[in-house]
């Protein structure tokens, strides 16, 4: 996973998908919104927090839960092209 994401190639994360960058210790400073019970699990690794259904950081794309979909397939498709 670390070296995929430092790659910068797209990574899609939506839910507890940002606990993977957690445990590849690539989140630090990163921006990144994902489910509301790992919210403090990712603002303890150093990551940047934001509640909006979609956040975008460079090569991440993420979202907090099927209800953004919408938005997150948006920005996926954006990426992507």
């Amino acid at each position: 996973m670390k070296d995929f994401v430092e790659s910068g190639k797209p990574v899609f994360l939506i839910c507890h998908a940002p606990q993977l960058l957690i445990t590849a210790e690539v989140i630090k400073g990163r921006k990144v919104t994902g489910w509301k019970s790992i919210v403090q699990d990712l603002r303890n690794a150093g990551a940047i927090y934001l509640d909006q259904e979609v956040v975008e950081d460079g090569n991440l794309i993420s979202s907090r839960s099927p209800q953004d979909l919408p938005a997150f397939i948006s920005a996926s498709l954006k990426k992507l092209q």
